[in-house]
């Protein structure tokens, strides 16, 4: 994997930085005690300011997205089977996923019922592209990574994520620009929150099942000294369109498989970990984003 882009410069501090969990702790805006009284391993409650700044990612970005030609759609995250092979998440991670007794699966991503949102359908030509702004709580088992970031907000079992999804006409070159387009989309947010970041372009051995091209945005998590993915960029040409039968008709009438492309818009509450941590300030608050103070009351902190 090769960085192609850095924005912003490394937080500075002038005290010793705290990690999000003892600062959201301390501010009362998580409870993960009792996340994991009733949830178990992983379990989490985003509580007062924690729960108000989610509402604030999640109402500011929808305005962001909206403004960029995304309609916005509430996706069902419990999906009947066949729609996590037509993505192509099944069937290499199957252990990823919650089943239901009724054998319908948990999604992990709005990505899989909005593609198969359209599955076995002709498309109108002129409709193209179909561009969704999809929200759901997404659902990840975290099956093998029992030792990775078990501390906080990082890797956890349920979570919420809006997804840019674009379904175009069969042209690489159009695919490709539109590749461009989600990922400057999600870094362009990024950059109105004043989170730094970086970009990666993934390596083939790191691509999905039917991936063509993929990008990592990684925010700065300042007491980790790192950069921790937050979003990925992805375009599968036809894979997923075939296995789905979403076709479309040529001005000649002919036939052709549309393409497909997905990228996170943002999810939480991962976002909240680099955030936090960006914005502490050596009194113990954390001072709010501009752009989402008008969703926080006015108020420029969280003390």
């Amino acid at each position: 994997n090769q960085e192609v882009k850095v924005w912003g410069e490394k937080t500075a501090f002038d005290f010793e930085p705290k990690d999000h969990v003892e600062i959201m702790n301390t501010l009362k805006m998580t409870d993960f005690v009792r996340g994991t009284k009733v949830h178990g391993f992983r379990g989490y409650f985003l509580t007062n300011d924690g729960a108000l700044l989610s509402f604030a990612i999640w109402n500011y970005a929808m305005e962001f997205f909206s403004s960029k030609g995304f309609s916005p759609v509430i996706a069902p995250a419990i999906v009947r089977k066949q729609n996590l092979y037509g993505t192509g998440h099944l069937p290499g991670d199957v252990e990823d996923f919650y089943e239901t007794q009724d054998g319908d699966v948990l999604s992990g991503t709005a990505e899989v019922p909005l593609v198969g949102m359209y599955a076995n359908e002709i498309l109108d030509k002129e409709a193209l592209p179909i561009k969704h702004l999809g929200f759901s709580p997404c659902y990840r088992r975290e099956a093998g990574s029992h030792g990775k970031d078990v501390k906080g907000l990082i890797r956890v079992n349920e979570f919420y994520k809006l997804e840019q999804v674009i379904l175009c006409e069969a042209s690489h070159e159009t695919t490709v620009n539109f590749h461009e387009e989600i990922t400057t989309n999600t870094e362009e947010f990024i950059e109105s929150l004043g989170i730094p970041y970086h970009r990666v372009i993934n390596c083939g051995g790191d691509l999905g099942l039917g991936q063509v091209k993929k990008y990592d945005i990684e925010l700065w998590v300042p007491k980790e000294n790192k950069y921790r993915e937050i979003a990925s960029a992805s375009y599968f040409h036809d894979f997923q369109t075939r296995r789905f039968g979403i076709r479309y008709k040529d001005s000649e009438g002919k036939m052709h498989y549309a393409h497909s492309l997905n990228q996170t818009a943002i999810a939480t509450p991962r976002i909240l970990v680099s955030l936090i941590e960006n914005y502490q300030q050596a009194d113990g608050s954390v001072k709010i984003p501009e752009v989402l103070q008008k969703y926080m009351g006015g108020r420029e902190f969280i003390k």
